[in-house]
């Protein structure tokens, strides 16, 4: 069931979101000191290509640092990916078959607005079915 609702996310909209996060990436490799947001936006764009079967979590070593940067990190990319997910989901939720898709767009809400801190898992690895 995962492998259709990741294909099925893939050609309806995943590849859009994606591409959205690797383009903040590249945006953020560009100066030295922005190199961890551009590692972040890579890390979620490849969880947005294939998001089921996956879950986020809190990484046990983040402290003050990641709790800084991602102050910064929503202003300067996390609202606007925040937004593109809310209007992916709403797009996606027309359909009884987008209904799936647009709960895992709003359950990535969260990761866009502050990804460092978070490390993207398996379900299989924290006991979720």
């Amino acid at each position: 069931m995962r492998l259709i609702l990741n294909v099925i996310w893939l050609v309806l909209g995943g590849l859009w979101l994606a591409l959205g996060y690797f383009l903040a990436g590249i945006v953020f490799c560009v100066l030295i000191v922005t190199i961890p947001f551009g590692i972040a936006a890579f890390r979620i764009g490849v969880y947005a290509l294939w998001p089921f079967g996956k879950t986020v979590i809190d990484k046990p070593t983040s402290g003050v640092g990641s709790l800084l940067g991602n102050v910064l990190w929503l202003l300067l990319a996390g609202i606007w990916l925040a937004i593109g997910h809310v209007v992916s989901a709403f797009a996606m939720a027309i359909t009884i078959i987008g209904i799936p898709l647009a709960v895992a767009n709003l359950k990535m809400i969260p990761v866009s607005l502050m990804p460092l801190g978070k490390q993207i898992v398996d379900v299989d690895h924290v006991g979720y079915p």
